[in-house]
C-alpha cells in the first residue's frame, strides 16, 4: 500500500452493501466493488482507495494493527471487542439494539438466586450487568440464542434485536434495552497523524451526504 493510498476495511454482508452505496452516492466508481466475484482487495478506481472486505471482528483487527487505515463496523462489535483506534463518526445505517430478552410474561429480576444469561456478546452483556451491581453466570453461545431460555439453559439471554420478530415467533420478549447500535467509522491512531488531510476530506464528504438525508 503506497502512502497516498488509504485502505478501508468492510465488514462484510449488510453493512458492506450499506457502505458501497454510501460511496455511490458519492459519485464514487464502485464497479469493482459492485462485479467482485470472489476478490476480497478492491480499488475504487479515480480515488486512490482500496477496500478490504473482512469480518466484523476483523475489521477492528485490521485497523488496530495499522494494514487499514479506515474501518466500517458496528457499534456491537466496537463494544464487544474493544481496541485501540478513534471512532470518528455514526453513519446512521444498520440500525439495531442491544437488549436482555428471555420467556414471554417472565420477570428477569424476581428473586434472590444468581441469574443465567446466554449470549455471543460476553464482555457486553459482563459490563452491562456489572453496571447494576449484579452477578449472573454468562453462557457464551454462538447460534441461535434464543434456545437457551427456550431449552432451560438460561434465564434471559443477550443479543442483537432488530425487528423482535425472531424473539416473538419463539414465545420471547425484550426485557431491556442496553444499547443502541449502527454503522460506525473507525480509524488507526498513526493514519489519522499521517494521512490526516485525506481521511478529513473523505469524512467531510461523508458527513456532508449524511447531512443531506
Amino acid at each position: 500500500m503506497s502512502e497516498d493510498t488509504i485502505r478501508i476495511a468492510l465488514t462484510k454482508g449488510r453493512l458492506e452493501r450499506d457502505t458501497v452505496n454510501l460511496f455511490e452516492s458519492l459519485n464514487f466508481n464502485v464497479t469493482a466493488l459492485k462485479d467482485k466475484g470472489r476478490k476480497l482487495i478492491l480499488p475504487i478506481e479515480g480515488q486512490n482507495i482500496e477496500v478490504v472486505l473482512a469480518k466484523a471482528a476483523d475489521v477492528i483487527t485490521y485497523v488496530e494493527h495499522g494494514v487499514c487505515d479506515i474501518g466500517v463496523v458496528g457499534k456491537d462489535t466496537i463494544m464487544e471487542h474493544g481496541g485501540k483506534y478513534f471512532e470518528i463518526a455514526d453513519l446512521g445505517f444498520g440500525k439495531c439494539k442491544f437488549a436482555l430478552a428471555g420467556k414471554k410474561g417472565r420477570d428477569f429480576y424476581y428473586g434472590y438466586g444468581v441469574k443465567t444469561v446466554a449470549s455471543k456478546y460476553t464482555n457486553v452483556t459482563r459490563a452491562f450487568f456489572e453496571s447494576k451491581g449484579m452477578d449472573v453466570d454468562i453462557v457464551k453461545i454462538e447460534g441461535s440464542v434464543e434456545l437457551a431460555p427456550l431449552l432451560g439453559l438460561a434465564d434471559g439471554i443477550v443479543d442483537i434485536v432488530e425487528t423482535g420478530t425472531t424473539l416473538k415467533e419463539n414465545g420471547l420478549e425484550v426485557y431491556e434495552d442496553i444499547a443502541q447500535i449502527s454503522a460506525r467509522l473507525i480509524v488507526n491512531t498513526v493514519s489519522m497523524k499521517l494521512k490526516k488531510d485525506r481521511i478529513d476530506a473523505l469524512v467531510r464528504l461523508i458527513d456532508n451526504k449524511l447531512g443531506e438525508n
